[in-house]
């Protein structure tokens, strides 16, 4: 599950730096302006922001390599990488509803949907392995405090 996890966050950091660096290109080789914007800062601040947005991707794909090379769960900074970017991935998923359209959507939301049952999936209980797993109400003796000192 988590080398799923880890294929797919990984092809979405190419995916997206490769997407904002082309539209940089288009930008720098067009030469269009946004309300009076420079070209040339447009074109660069879109492939830098590609690269990050790229190695913030490739980092999350990371963790969940990690994840699945050592079959525990993330702690500390990598469980906060994964689960901001599930967030990422559920603002994205809204957006492109309206923006590019339903198949990108659900993109997005599988994408969600496995970074979700990854942080769930190895999120189990820390238990001893040789603890001795106590009886329910069902059977057994009930396990009975020691009773109470009645001297002042």
């Amino acid at each position: 599950m988590a080398w799923v996890v880890a294929v797919v966050l990984f092809g979405e950091a190419l995916g997206i730096a490769a997407l904002n660096w082309i539209l940089g290109v288009a930008v720098d080789r067009q030469d269009m302006s946004l309300a009076g914007l420079d070209p040339h800062v447009m074109s660069v601040s879109s492939k830098i922001g590609g690269i990050v947005f790229g190695l913030y991707f490739a980092l999350c794909g990371l963790v969940a390599l990690l994840v699945a090379l050592r079959d525990r769960p993330a702690a500390g900074l990598g469980r906060v990488l994964l689960i901001s970017a599930a967030v990422v991935h559920g603002l994205l998923g809204a957006f492109t509803w309206g923006l590019v359209g339903p198949p990108a959507f659900l993109f997005m939301m599988l994408v969600l949907g496995l970074i979700v049952l990854l942080l769930m999936t190895y999120d189990r209980a820390a238990e001893p392995a040789d603890t001795v797993p106590q009886e329910g109400a069902g059977g057994g003796s009930p396990v009975t405090s020691p009773p109470a000192s009645t001297t002042p």
